[in-house]
């Protein structure tokens, strides 16, 4: 799923009861204290973002370029959410010709003891791309902290679908529907004394092993491990800076039928989007 956007619980509905000025007998008028209103049991969260490249499962969905994304979340008290997600997209990432990747997310989060789970569906959808590319993934995700580290762990799954069929030239590829598999672990320490917050990922894919019907797939090479090292660093009011080393284990050797898709600008010989690289980006929360 794309990551960028932000999942938030409900909120613990406190009751409020409206507060009464007491007589105290001297003179003159007593007057009752404006009651307090309840914490709304919605809650509207979002965040604004630019990057220097949107990496996609260690993979560049927009040609090695900058992104500019936007996400909104709408979450109720009982952990109930709606959220969005939108960003730009050229390359690989267009899924057959749109320049734009807008998501709709519905999900449940709960937290017992100093657990959280948290489990919903997400639609990528393409807007002006090919047909058939749309795809529906279901996702999974518990955390819990140890020591001063928050972890992670998530389980992603696309049934199989049309978008992440198998058209590639291979001796295995007859235009059958596929589905993707992916797994994550995440680890997020904040760094005592400073305003910043370490970050890990570790990451493991599988799916159609070469190119769905629109040029892509979410498992360019049927199977393979990402992984980003990097840090938030909490720099004014509402805005993160943040910096990440990002890096598969996808060589020009595995990815070499998937050509010249999967290379910067779709020409032969070109840069490889899945190589190591360091992505800078800028977040706006609200």
């Amino acid at each position: 799923m794309r990551f960028s956007t932000i999942l938030l619980g409900g909120l613990s509905l406190v009751a409020a009861t409206p507060a009464f000025a007491q007589d105290s007998g001297a003179a003159g008028a007593t007057a009752d204290a404006a009651p307090t209103a309840p914490p709304s049991p919605i809650t509207i969260s979002g965040s604004a973002a630019i990057l220097t490249d949107y990496r996609l499962r260690g993979v560049s969905q927009t040609n090695k370029n900058a992104a500019v994304q936007a996400a909104l979340t709408v979450a109720h008290e009982s952990g109930f959410y709606i959220g969005t997600f939108a960003s730009n997209l050229a390359g690989w990432g267009t899924f057959g010709g749109a320049n734009m990747e807008l998501d709709g997310i519905v999900g449940y989060k709960h937290t017992a003891g100093s657990a959280t789970g948290d489990i919903g569906v997400t639609w990528y959808t393409y807007p002006g791309g090919a047909s058939e590319s749309d795809v529906v993934e279901f996702f999974a995700r518990v955390s819990g902290t140890a020591g001063p580290a928050t972890l992670t762990a998530g389980a992603y799954y696309a049934p199989n679908q049309t978008s992440l069929g198998n058209f590639s030239n291979t001796s295995y590829s007859r235009g059958q529907r596929w589905d993707n598999i992916y797994l994550t672990g995440d680890g997020v320490a904040a760094i005592p004394g400073t305003p910043i917050t370490a970050k890990a990922h570790i990451g493991y894919s599988k799916g159609n092993p070469g190119l769905g019907p629109n040029g892509t797939s979410l498992s360019p090479t049927g199977q393979y491990w990402d992984w980003s090292l990097g840090a938030d660093v909490a720099a004014y009011k509402n805005l993160t800076f943040n910096v990440s080393y990002i890096d598969t284990d996808i060589s020009r050797a595995k990815s070499a039928y998937l050509q010249p898709n999967f290379s910067k600008g779709q020409v032969p010989g070109g840069d490889t989007i899945a190589g190591a690289t360091v992505v800078f980006g800028l977040t706006a929360a609200f």
